[in-house]
């Protein structure tokens, strides 16, 4: 897809004098503050209620398709890997490069990410999406490099209740209920999805509940609020073989039936805030989480299972105070404790090779003890003069962990005797302390062309922490991990446009990160990769007449390594990164002939993508078709009949290329339906 067939759509848009009033965009996720998205100099993309409910989202992958930037791959079950103005993101150094949130509260603790972890979240439900795009370290700290994803629960505070059932194709099945209580000043939203799955021995049954607390007092606000999650998930893993997703009866093939993931998660905060005098504002957030996880490494030898834990606590705070009507000024500290446990253990023995049965031994393979305290000071400075405003700020974090290792240390098995000469293929370096401090600065600068259009620009600079995985799950005769902080630097140059019935963002990048960690073909953790990330974003909102209205997100961009590796003989420096499509684009035409009546046509296209470093294999792309058609019945009932992949396309969720494995595919559903029926009274 060409970029300047998308532009066409640009003169017609900008001509537009409809009627229709201002629809005003808010975000917290940028300050932690309610503010309107059009005044501020970043890109943040807001998914709302309306445009979830459309497309039902079955899976958090299908929401951020209406992101410019994004492009997050579907893995099975809850499962996927992540994509913000990134290659998709995986294998080593791969997790903690995207930062995901629920109510402003990261959704794991910075230093124990799981590339999965969105699953946590309640978006089922979720009254919005809100996802900053490019370094947010300033606000957030270590792990928002690509950017942030805030899903933000509903606000079930009032006297009405709702009753949702999804039903649909392949077993698939969603129940949602949300009740409140304005006069008590409570609410509660629940989902309960049971999905069996298109392809052979796969499911997931997860249960979701948030419930949310709001008192007003004469000296402050408080809102308190509670997220509970459990998943049961039988897993099906790749399928293997050049072109195999085009195969119905491969497709649905689960070499795998054994595999499963177990999760269960609860957060609870409460947010305070004050006005300390007529200029100054005051916010504290302090929050406690849990989080535990077992699962099968079916794609290891030996398929061992891992169980992790984490609980802790920590506050979020802000204070702004503005003087006279130029300056504001923005400060806080954020503090985090958390105590993290994993193990590993495998309850066969390694099928195989006579070296890998040797190598990997039955038994535990790895047992520690994190603790981890992070302490964050952050100020910003904002100055606004007539058209103009500039705002500069940092974030000073420090992070310390204190690793216990619970077995004996080295390449031995759980009992202390060797795998031979080579030693065992599991490394367990010895207990000890490692620190880690970085400071993020930003520097931002907006012009007000008019009321309706911002142009604006920003420096930034975001870091990622080694995370406890990379620093103690060693392997082979790597005895420490000596890793510094990821770098990420970044330049953009952005519009904002909202004219009536109107709304357009656009922006262009270039980010370049320094410090990549890796893993290189000794398997050790290293730290010396280079990768330079360019694109430009378009998002269109246009309602062209009364009864038509479009939607667009496009996004162009090259990913590249910027640094020597010699991987089959080849040197990738200046090759495409795998999996990064130059090209990803979602386009949603909606037509309402009455009031009561609403249809929405989805195009979907991924252009083709590189599945390996070397740059010899590839994916072909896909384009993809959905349809649904909403039917308001009365003011109380309503009913949405969807149709995705309406063309029934062949087509891969998530393509890549190994040299044990060769080319492997997570395939997509062919045509499948999903109905829908919501009352509220």
């Amino acid at each position: 897809m060409k970029l300047n067939y998308i532009l066409l759509f640009l003169p017609v848009a900008l001509s537009t004098s409809a009627n229709e009033s201002e629809i005003e965009v808010i975000t917290t996720t940028a300050s932690r503050i309610t503010q309107t998205n059009q005044t501020i100099p970043l890109s943040i993309s807001q998914l709302n209620e309306a445009q979830l409910e459309a497309i039902g989202v079955t899976h958090i992958e299908k929401a951020l398709r209406l992101v410019a930037g994004a492009n997050v791959q579907h893995g099975n079950g809850q499962e996927y890997l992540p994509a913000l103005r990134s290659p998709v993101l995986t294998g080593a150094g791969a997790c903690g490069g995207l930062l995901t949130a629920e109510d402003g509260i990261p959704l794991r603790a910075a230093g124990f990410c799981n590339i999965n972890e969105l699953f946590e979240s309640h978006f089922e439900v979720a009254q919005r999406i809100e996802v900053l795009k490019g370094p947010g370290s300033v606000m957030y700290g270590s792990n928002a490099v690509h950017g942030v994803v805030n899903v933000i629960t509903p606000d079930t505070i009032s006297d009405e209740q709702r009753a949702a059932l999804d039903l649909g194709s392949y077993g698939y099945r969603r129940a949602k209920y949300q009740s409140g209580s304005e006069a008590h000043g409570i609410g509660v939203a629940l989902s309960v999805t049971d999905d069996r799955g298109y392809r052979n021995d796969e499911s997931v049954k997860q249960h979701k509940i948030s419930l949310r607390h709001h008192a007003d007092n004469e000296w402050a606000t408080i809102t308190n609020g509670l997220t509970f999650t459990h998943l049961e998930q039988h897993t099906a893993g790749y399928i293997t073989g050049k072109d195999s997703y085009k195969d119905r009866d491969l497709a649905k093939q689960n070499d795998n039936p054994e595999a499963y993931r177990n999760a269960t998660s609860l957060r609870a905060w409460s947010e305070v805030s004050w006005l300390a005098d007529d200029s100054t504002k005051v916010l504290i957030k302090p929050y406690v989480r849990y989080q535990k996880m077992d699962f099968l490494k079916h794609f290891l030898p030996g398929q061992p299972i891992e169980e992790n834990n984490q609980r802790g606590m920590g506050f979020q705070s802000l204070m702004s105070h503005a003087f006279a009507d130029s300056w504001l000024v923005r400060g806080g500290f954020d503090g985090e404790y958390t105590q993290g446990e994993m193990l590993q253990y495998q309850p066969n023995p390694t099928q195989g090779s006579a070296f890998l049965q040797q190598t990997i031994p039955q038994g535990k393979h790895y047992d520690y003890q994190v603790n981890a305290w992070q302490l964050a000071p952050f100020v910003s400075v904002n100055w606004r003069s007539g058209p103009w405003n500039a705002e500069i700020g940092g974030r000073f974090e420090s992070m310390k962990y204190d690793y216990t290792n619970a077995m004996l240390a080295g390449r031995l098995k759980e009992d202390g005797s060797a795998c031979g000469m080579g030693g065992c293929r599991y490394h367990r370096p010895p207990s000890g302390k490692d620190s880690f401090s970085y400071f993020s600065p930003k520097v931002a600068i907006s012009y007000q062309w008019n009321e309706d259009l911002l142009f604006y620009g920003n420096i930034s600079q975001g870091y990622r922490a080694p995370q406890t995985s990379e620093l103690y799950q060693l392997q082979r005769a790597q005895s420490k991990a000596e890793l510094e902080e990821e770098q990420a630097k970044n330049i953009e140059l952005g519009i904002k446009l909202e004219r009536d019935s109107l709304q357009l963002q656009g922006a262009i990048y270039q980010m370049q990160k320094e410090q990549v960690i890796l893993r290189d073909s000794d398997f050790f953790y290293i730290n010396d990769g280079r990768s330079v990330h360019k694109g430009m974003e378009l998002e269109l909102d246009y309602k062209l007449t009364a009864a038509w209205h479009i939607a667009m997100a496009y996004s162009h961009a090259k990913h590249s390594y910027d640094f020597d590796r010699v991987l089959s003989q080849i040197n990738i420096r200046g090759n495409a990164m795998d999996t990064a499509p130059r090209n990803v684009a979602n386009i949603a035409l909606k037509w309402q002939p009455t009031s009561t009546l609403t249809t929405q046509l989805n195009w979907h296209a991924l252009s083709r993508y590189f599945t390996d470093p070397e740059n010899q294999h590839q994916y072909s792309g896909h384009t993809l078709l959905s349809a649904h058609v909403k039917w308001q019945l009365d003011p109380k009932l309503a009913l949405t009949f969807r149709v995705k992949n309406l063309l029934d396309e062949r087509y891969a969720e998530r393509a890549d290329y190994t040299s044990f494995s060769g080319d492997r595919y997570f395939p997509g559903k062919p045509r499948n339906v999903l109905l829908s029926v919501d009352y509220q009274w």
